[in-house]
């Protein structure tokens, strides 16, 4: 891993079972590739911790626009890497690895495990990908329907995708927009939850379809009456207590090699 690049870890109070190690969530956070830190994502770590049981490792990967595409995928690629390597020695066991962000952080959770199947390298336990960006398209019902949603409306989302790829844009990858990618067959089973009230909703339920047409388990959530942010607002929103709670409720099913939730 980048010796510049920091990460937070979070471990529960649960005992190790048996010589394994502890299961383990790489969480990205949220912020449009552009904004967002370790600290607004802290308490939402913090409960995936105690209540799934596993170790958290929160990455700050480096941000746009002083660093585009793709530094943010090297850097989730490079803190996935470095847990496979030293597994061992922070306790977490190598084969219950799951990946997980919120909007940009989705993106990346959904980006890691693409690139990990066209490395021919193991699926992470789950992906949860939190409203995920997916898409660049910006075609979808919900991005005119919502195009004035609070905290993000679709002119937001189209500045922050300008920090990320540039005015005049990058060549096309799936690793930027996994809604686009060939096949999504054989990635890691995902949960995925959208917000009601959200320009980016259309284009995360449209990955999440298309993953259960391909053959992937998952398990899919929209909370009515909320919008695009409130995931990581566990202390505003009972619709947010209750996303995390079902997250690690998927968490817990894949550490124990059970089905997710229906």
């Amino acid at each position: 891993m980048h010796p510049s690049l920091p990460v937070r870890i979070y471990r529960p109070h649960a005992p190790r079972t048996g010589s394994a190690g502890l299961p383990c969530l790489l969480y990205l956070h949220g912020g449009g590739f552009t904004v967002g830190s370790l600290d607004g994502v802290d308490e939402v770590c913090r409960l995936f911790s105690i209540h799934a049981g596993c170790v958290v490792v929160s990455v700050d990967y480096r941000l746009a626009p002083e660093h585009p595409y793709p530094a943010a995928i090297d850097d989730t690629r490079a803190a996935h890497g470095w847990l496979i390597e030293n597994a061992a020695a922070l306790g977490i066991d190598g084969h219950r690895i799951a990946v997980g962000g919120d909007s940009a952080g989705g993106s990346l959770a959904a980006a890691l495990c693409l690139d990990l199947r066209s490395r021919g390298l193991p699926q992470p336990a789950l992906q949860i990908l939190v409203y995920p960006a997916v898409d660049d398209s910006f075609a979808r019902p919900s991005w005119t329907e919502f195009a004035d949603a609070p905290l993000m409306g679709t002119a937001d989302a189209q500045w922050f995708r300008r920090q990320y790829v540039g005015d005049d844009g990058v060549a096309p990858s799936s690793l930027l927009t996994p809604l686009q990618a060939p096949t999504l067959a054989g990635l890691a089973p995902a949960h995925i939850i959208t917000a009601e009230v959200d320009c980016l909703r259309d284009d995360a339920e449209a990955y999440a379809h298309r993953l259960e047409m391909e053959g992937v388990p998952v398990l899919h959530r929209r909370y009515p009456g909320v919008y695009h942010g409130f995931f990581t607002e566990t202390g505003t929103f009972a619709k947010a207590t209750e996303a995390v709670a079902d997250a690690c409720a998927s968490l817990r099913n894949v550490f124990t090699d059970r089905a997710l939730p229906s």
